[in-house]
């Protein structure tokens, strides 16, 4: 009991490593933007003058203690040589979730931080530990249903997993299903995907499939497949239980300034209300040192709140329940949010690290269940 209650004192988010890191993003002008669970510095910073790093220039990082942020790690990593990038993993709650990573100008210089960091004692009982970053990003979905198209999974996926990038379609190792190659933004976000999809699969759609790594992606992958025949012309018959699952408003019941774009093309996917996500999330923040303090946007609550009020739609209400835990930790939530000016309510499913204290992890659910449904709406109405 004692060892359990110091573990969650230890995950209580420590405010003097938040001041300081306020204190630092002042003092040097750092500037952090968080989207889609991580904070990211660079990518590149204002200051690069070299060309774009390639292959084998990223290290990953783990074990890093869960209040230390980027005014020690930056710097520490810095000092091998100029960070491209840095991106650390983050919680609604505002704790790390332990990783990070951080990408050179090249490869040696990425294998020079692996040989002076690994095992660098960040504080007392923590060493982290540094290696090379696979990078892969794209996942091979196998034994889709033969009537699958390509559009519609593109935005099925994109309703189920962040960072979808691109979806190509190739025939099956059977005669009656196909396979889809899956471009994720980065490594984690495909890694992410490829914890949840399985499982998301199977209780949303009544479907079993197979995820793996693909390894090696022609070029030709990443471009679009020509239109697909007739044999491959729907993926609603197969997946149809999603529909009472992750269901949203049709464009009829939406508010004016809330309406899908009309370019959307027909399909499954509209009737569980996936529009294509901006590759700018609607719940990005940007920090920065502006006044000496740590500088956000809204909360995706704050930011659904703000579009509700400003359509008159009213305020939304959130129903939350714990379906189950993963083997991998992360708690699985199915949400409901009810709009009061919309008559259908946005359902779906969002999956979350645990945080200290059973209140803090439902304010997590429901700040991932917000953007999601933040994601089904006009991204234009939060330009402000």
């Amino acid at each position: 009991m004692v060892e359990l209650m110091e573990n969650k004192k230890s995950q209580v988010l420590n405010l003097e490593r938040v001041q300081a890191l306020e204190t630092w993003l002042k003092t040097t002008n750092t500037k952090l933007t968080q989207v889609n669970g991580q904070r990211r510095y660079g990518g590149p910073p204002e200051v690069w003058d070299g060309p774009t790093p390639g292959a084998r220039c990223e290290v990953f990082i783990s074990q890093i203690p869960r209040d230390a942020y980027e005014d020690l790690l930056i710097p520490l990593f810095s000092s091998v040589g100029p960070l491209w990038e840095f991106r650390l993993m983050m919680n609604f709650s505002g704790q790390n979730r332990g990783f990070a990573y951080a990408k050179y100008s090249s490869s040696g210089v990425a294998a020079d931080a692996i040989r002076l960091l690994h095992g660098h004692m960040l504080e007392p009982g923590f060493r982290l530990s540094v290696h090379r970053s696979t990078e892969k990003r794209h996942l091979c979905i196998e034994d889709l249903p033969a009537t699958t198209r390509q559009e519609d999974l593109l935005q099925v996926l994109r309703v189920l997993a962040e960072g979808v990038e691109r979806v190509s379609l190739k025939a099956g190792a059977g005669i009656e299903g196909v396979s889809a190659i899956v471009a994720f933004l980065s490594h984690h976000t495909a890694s992410m995907a490829k914890k949840m999809l399985v499982e998301a699969f199977k209780k949303q759609f009544a479907l079993t499939v197979s995820i793996k790594w693909q390894s090696s992606v022609n070029s030709s992958s990443d471009e679009p497949l020509p239109p697909q025949k007739s044999s491959m012309s729907l993926l609603a018959s197969p997946l149809r239980p999603l529909h009472h699952i992750l269901s949203s408003p049709p464009p009829s019941v939406l508010p004016p300034r809330l309406a899908r774009h009309p370019s959307i093309p027909p399909g499954f996917c509209r009737a569980v209300g996936g529009p294509a996500v901006s590759r700018h999330s609607p719940c990005s923040s940007t920090f920065s040192s502006e006044g000496g303090h740590l500088v956000s946007a809204a909360a995706p609550v704050m930011l659904l709140q703000k579009v509700c009020e400003a359509t008159g739609v009213g305020q939304p209400l959130y129903e939350m329940y714990c379906s189950h835990a993963g083997p991998d930790g992360y708690l699985y939530f199915i949400y409901k949010v009810c709009i009061p000016g919309i008559t259908v309510p946005f359902k779906g499913l969002v999956m979350i690290l645990p945080g200290p204290t059973p209140t803090s992890t439902l304010e997590e659910a429901r700040q991932a269940a917000a953007q999601q449904v933040l994601q089904r709406v006009h991204g234009n109405q939060l330009s402000h």
